[in-house]
Parts: structure tokens; C-alpha cells; sequence
């Protein structure tokens, strides 16, 4: 069956190499810049199924032995062990806000979890004033297939009832710091650009809780403290270089405008001042692509490639591609390579395509790239 899976993938990805890439185009007059097109690589990547049965696979991670849990936007912890899903689901996971967007996000496993049992995961929360919900991090001891002590370590505020950009990623960094993304939540006009606001933000936080006393905004009046960049829209990226140590994330633009971007403390990513985006409907939001006091993306796509999940190759099972990220797109069924020469993406390629929708992307324990796949399941990336 996986077989013939990847005979047809191939086929298709023939076919496509007739096809010039300036079909990636996007109407309503927005052209992807010539330097930003992604051409199609016909050679860089094969995959296999790991396992299905899944529906909307969002956050993965792994345990020390060798387990894979995964969560679903509807609220459930799966475990795949040895490619299958456990009869066994994880018990006692956080009550979640089921809206739009929001559920069950992301899971990571504290640094030193051998020792701890600490699991952290991002969800949307009904928790607080305030109908509706937003996002919230917490933490919790995994013990066989059970979180207990549950600990909230931030909760965005005031809850909403809209059902957008919730985010979110969670990364630890290499100091212990643990980081985490929280969407705009659909308030593009007031939450990104103030500090005093959740939403439309990269906050940075100790794997207790409590605030880096060298985050950029402690002391300020009536700062966010836990913020570490903000103006941003809905990033659905986050993964750390392991050569620098930074933190990288990328984020849905509007119609066009997703951004890939190195997070720096206390600096300003623009959104919605600046975009190279529009709104769903053609009409402009903004004239400015830049300006100064706000940062250019390290790399951008127009029209939208829907962006969710991405990692680096740290391994060495993919010849050539050390070092570049992969980026998942939910609305084009592929994922992008991002060749890197440094700190800067030098080109961007297609690879992986028909995968369906990517969800996540993670660079397993055993050094071989992981993509969560929508209503398919988890797949396994192998070089041509």
C-alpha cells in the first residue's frame, strides 16, 4: 500500500515539473515577488505513512521511551507506540474552549522530563472573566497515562468568543527558558502593537512560571511582563536553531503576507502596520510593507501558503538539507524547504507534495523528520 502511495506521489510530482511555477500565483492582482517564488523540488524528499486515524493531529512530541504523543484539536492526548495508536488515551488532560480555531494546541516535554514528569501544553481556555475563551500554557506530571498536577502558567486575557488566531507553539530554548505564541484572537487593531495587551505576541517565561527578569518589558508600566516580541498575527510556527540557540517562528498573514521570522527581545514584527498581505475580501488594510521601529520577515509568501508547523534538520539523514527548515502549508497539501546561509533563508523550495494538509512538523529522536497530516495522520520524511 505505502508502495503505491509513493508511486503516485512521484507521478505527480512528474507531472507538476511540466507545469511552470508561476501558477503558485494568487489572483486578485497580488504576484509573489521573483525572488520569493518556490519552485518545486522533484528530488528532495520521500515519505512513508507512520500511522492514521487521525483528524486534526496539532501539537507531537515524544517520551524517553520511544511513545509519541500526540494531541487532537478536540481535546484528546493519543499515544502511538510502535506505529500504532494505544488502546490507552492519556486521562486528566486540561478541560478545553472548543471554538473555531481554538482546542487542544501544542505539547512539549520539559528539557530534564526523565527526572520531572513536567509536560506543557497550549490550549484555548474558558478559564477567567468573560465569555468565550483564549489561549492558555500549562504544565502537568504525565505518570504511565495520567496528568496530574496541573499547573496554569499563563492565561491570556479577557476571553472572546471569536474563534481566531488562538496560536499557538510552545519551545523551550537551550538556557531552560520556555516560549509560547499567542495569536491576535481575530483583534488585529488593538492587541498586537500594545504591550499591555495579551494577543498578537511571543512571550517568554522560566519552566515555572514565573517572569526572566531580563524579559525586554519587565518594569515597564502596565506591560505584559511575560511578552518577548510582539506584533504579530497568528503563529503557528515556533522552533529553535540548534547552531544559535534563537528562536524562529512563522505566522499566517491575511490573504498573502505569512511570515518567517527570527524572534529577538523586545522588537516589534509589525502586524498590522506593516504586511505584504490584504484582506480576504481584496481591499487594503495597510499601504506599508515597512517601516522604521518594525521588523522585516526573514522570508514571506505571497500569495499564502497557510503555514502551520516547522522545524530544523539538525540530523544528518537528509544529504544536503543540514541545517535549512521545513515549513508545512495547510492550503497547498505541501511542505517548503528553507535553505539557510546563516540567519538568512538564500532559497525556498517545494518538496513533499500531495502530503495533504501539515498540521506539525518535528524532527523525531531518532533524527528522521515527522509531519502531522490532517484527516491522515503521521508520516515520515525520507530522502530521495
Amino acid at each position: 500500500m505505502q508502495r503505491t502511495i509513493r508511486k503516485m506521489k512521484k507521478f505527480s510530482i512528474y507531472l507538476l515539473m511540466l507545469v511552470s511555477v508561476t501558477s503558485y500565483a494568487c489572483t486578485n492582482g497580488v504576484q509573489e515577488p521573483e525572488d520569493n517564488n518556490d519552485p518545486v523540488d522533484p528530488t528532495g524528499f520521500s515519505y512513508e505513512l507512520v500511522t492514521d486515524g487521525f483528524s486534526i493531529p496539532w501539537g507531537m512530541t515524544w517520551l524517553p521511551n520511544g511513545d509519541m504523543l500526540v494531541t487532537e484539536k478536540d481535546g484528546r492526548i493519543l499515544v502511538v507506540r510502535d506505529g500504532n495508536i494505544h488502546a490507552q488515551q492519556i486521562e486528566n488532560v486540561p478541560e478545553i474552549y472548543l471554538r473555531g480555531q481554538g482546542g487542544l494546541l501544542d505539547i512539549e516535554l520539559h528539557p530534564d522530563f526523565e527526572n520531572n514528569q513536567w509536560v506543557y501544553m497550549t490550549f484555548a481556555s474558558s478559564e477567567g472573566g468573560g465569555s468565550g475563551g483564549n489561549t492558555a500554557l500549562v504544565r502537568a506530571k504525565l505518570n504511565g497515562f495520567t496528568l496530574s498536577d496541573h499547573e496554569v502558567l499563563y492565561k491570556a486575557e479577557p476571553n472572546t468568543t471569536r474563534g481566531q488566531h488562538f496560536g499557538s507553539r510552545i519551545e523551550f530554548d537551550k538556557d531552560g527558558y520556555v516560549y509560547f505564541s499567542v495569536g491576535d484572537r481575530g483583534n488585529r487593531n488593538e492587541n498586537p502593537q500594545d504591550i499591555t495587551r495579551d494577543g498578537g505576541k511571543i512571550y517568554r517565561l522560566n519552566d515555572d512560571g514565573s517572569i526572566p527578569a531580563d524579559n525586554p518589558f519587565v518594569g515597564q508600566s502596565g506591560a505584559k511582563e511575560a511578552i518577548y516580541s510582539y506584533g504579530h498575527r497568528n503563529p503557528q510556527g515556533m522552533a529553535l536553531d540548534p547552531e544559535t540557540g534563537e528562536i524562529w517562528t512563522h505566522e499566517h498573514g491575511p490573504q498573502g503576507g505569512d511570515e518567517l521570522n527570527r524572534i529577538q527581545p523586545g522588537l516589534n514584527y509589525g502586524w498590522p502596520v506593516i504586511s505584504y498581505g490584504i484582506n480576504y475580501d481584496g481591499s487594503k488594510f495597510t499601504d506599508l510593507t515597512e517601516k522604521d521601529g518594525m521588523e522585516q520577515p526573514d522570508t514571506y509568501w505571497v500569495p499564502s501558503i497557510a503555514p502551520s508547523g516547522m522545524d530544523f534538520i539538525s540530523s544528518d539523514k537528509y544529504p544536503g538539507r543540514k541545517g535549512g527548515i521545513l515549513v508545512g502549508s495547510l492550503k497547498f497539501n505541501y511542505l517548503v524547504f528553507c535553505e539557510m546561509d546563516g540567519n538568512t533563508v538564500v532559497n525556498k523550495e517545494i518538496v513533499a507534495q500531495n502530503i495533504g494538509r501539515v498540521r506539525n512538523v518535528k524532527q523525531g529522536p531518532d533524527g528522521y523528520i515527522y509531519v502531522a497530516v490532517e484527516s491522515k495522520g503521521i508520516f515520515r520524511l525520507l530522502p530521495e
